[in-house]
């Protein structure tokens, strides 16, 4: 498998497992959470956007990396957070894994600035594991490893 294609598959699989996992967590701790639409009422395009997961007033974006590098990408996630702040919910970016390419940072401080402008909060690596931890008790980092460990065959973890 070439090197681009165990990219892809982590992306597609491993990714979305890990933002499905946490949401889980979610639901787990807050019943009533859970993924809702809310009405875009400041463009026609997309009609309406997604919150991953709704806690009480929380609007949870969950996100196991973000590499995306346009300039449109910015432009929509302002005005999704916009969107869901005039819809009365904070909303709280949790994103596991930080991209390491100089535009992609960059572009994440940008959101990260939105977020925290718009009165919500930004979560990435270490912060992120502790949040989902603190707001759902669930240590989902150390059950992961847990996991990881053992499907390790014994002979490869010495």
């Amino acid at each position: 498998m070439t090197y681009q294609n165990k990219g892809r598959f982590l992306y597609k699989y491993a990714g979305s497992f890990l933002e499905q996992a946490t949401k889980k967590c979610f639901e787990y701790a807050f019943p009533d959470s859970g993924s809702i639409r809310v009405p875009n009422t400041r463009g026609q395009r997309p009609m309406t956007f997604e919150i991953d997961c709704l806690v009480g007033n929380d609007a949870l974006e969950i996100k196991w990396k973000d590499a995306t590098t346009d300039g449109d990408h910015i432009t929509k996630e302002h005005t999704r957070i916009q969107v869901i702040a005039n819809a009365g919910y904070t909303p709280i970016r949790v994103m596991f894994y930080y991209p390491n390419r100089q535009q992609a940072m960059r572009i994440q401080q940008t959101l990260e600035t939105l977020y925290q402008g718009i009165g919500g909060h930004y979560y990435y690596g270490d912060s992120a594991w502790t949040y989902v931890q603190e707001r759902t008790g669930v240590n989902l980092k150390d059950i992961l490893v847990q996991i990881a460990n053992e499907r390790v065959p014994n002979d490869a973890q010495a």
